[in-house]
């Protein structure tokens, strides 16, 4: 059986691999995304310059008052739409994404699709 701390480690592998190859630039940032037991999180960030240029998150008022609960799929799918029509009225259209370690599934997924469909492109 796998433990809790054999999972952490190996998505913090695979999250510093991809960190690697993926690093946003000011003309296409970084759509980071973070996912808890209970909350789903998206950050679009400059690494140029080090800062977070937009931000979006299950506790919002915006998107809590959509959702039942902020760990689920349509918790991800609000906060990807919550993402892309914050980074649009930005003038952020072009980000690549950094899902951080975690399998292009379920959640991640269901945030990025939901972000590619309010107009983000990856």
């Amino acid at each position: 059986m796998i433990s809790r701390i054999d999972r952490k480690a190996d998505r913090e592998k695979r999250r510093r691999r991809v960190r690697n190859k993926v690093m946003g630039t000011t003309e296409r940032p970084r759509l980071n995304v973070f996912r808890s037991l209970n909350h789903i999180y998206a950050q679009v960030i400059d690494d140029e310059r080090g800062i977070t240029l937009v931000a979006a998150s299950s506790l919002e008022p915006e998107v809590k008052g959509k959702i039942k609960t902020g760990g689920n799929i349509s918790a991800a799918a609000a906060v990807g739409e919550q993402i892309a029509k914050k980074a649009i009225t930005q003038g952020i259209k072009r980000v690549v994404f950094d899902r951080a370690g975690y399998l292009y599934h379920g959640r991640v997924k269901a945030l990025a699709e939901a972000a590619r469909a309010g107009g983000l492109e990856f």
